[in-house]
């Protein structure tokens, strides 16, 4: 993580320092900016790893800075905001962002937040095509399509994303909370039982696949994608 440069965009100064404290003690390098179009021009020129982007800032909001980073980007952006209606956080995923947190907060939980997003993002580029290959079976996440004995089958987008992330991390267990948080992203406040009713679906499409990997439940824990040694 260390010497990672993170653009940290808000029009309130005080916020900017103390999250550019608190980087900085975990190693990481910061940029900052304090109005929409400055934030475009120092996404530019400072190449950062992952932008925190305020919402409501003076000359360009927050949304159309994360429509220009997303006109011709792929970094992570963590959007920063005083509001928490629904209608934000669709908007928000929508236009691309990766997470999002409401004003007021605990920078360690932006810190937080921000290395489980760059541990995401790390995850997904393991694979230079973005094609994950086990036996029988391929999940190529550029084209959201999952291949089982070469054929494709019909999946929804979070099902596919919640498969990509266990076989993007064989045979490590994850709680039915931390997949909410790493699948989902945005703060969940449905039943974390939804990853059950996922997994019960995608264990259907991939039923009698391969006895090399397999959705295995580790009772009382989460689930894990198990690959044979």
């Amino acid at each position: 993580m260390a010497n990672e440069k993170i653009l940290i965009v808000d029009d309130d100064k005080n916020i900017c320092e103390l999250l550019r404290l608190y980087l900085a003690k975990e190693g990481y390098e910061t940029a900052m900016a304090y109005d929409g179009e400055a934030a475009v021009s120092a996404f530019e020129s400072e190449k950062p790893a992952l932008v925190l982007l305020d919402i409501m800032m003076p000359k360009m909001d927050g949304w159309e800075v994360c429509r220009r980073i997303r006109a011709g980007s792929d970094v992570p952006v963590i959007m920063l905001t005083a509001k928490g209606e629904t209608f934000d956080k669709v908007l928000g995923l929508e236009l691309g962002a990766d997470d999002y947190v409401v004003k007021p907060f605990d920078a360690k939980e932006v810190v937080a937040r921000i290395k489980a997003v760059l541990r995401r993002c790390a995850a997904a580029q393991k694979s230079p095509d973005g094609v994950l290959s086990y036996d029988n079976l391929s999940l190529d996440m550029s084209r959201y399509e999952l291949r089982v004995r070469g054929k494709v089958v019909e999946a929804p987008p979070k099902e596919l994303e919640l498969l990509s992330y266990l076989a993007g991390h064989p045979n490590r267990v994850f709680t039915r909370d931390q997949l909410l948080d790493e699948v989902w992203g945005f703060e969940y406040y449905g039943d974390s039982r939804t990853i059950d009713v996922h997994i019960k679906r995608l264990r259907e499409k991939l039923e009698g696949a391969s006895d090399q990997w397999g959705l295995k439940t580790v009772w009382g824990v989460g689930y894990k994608f198990e690959v044979k040694e």
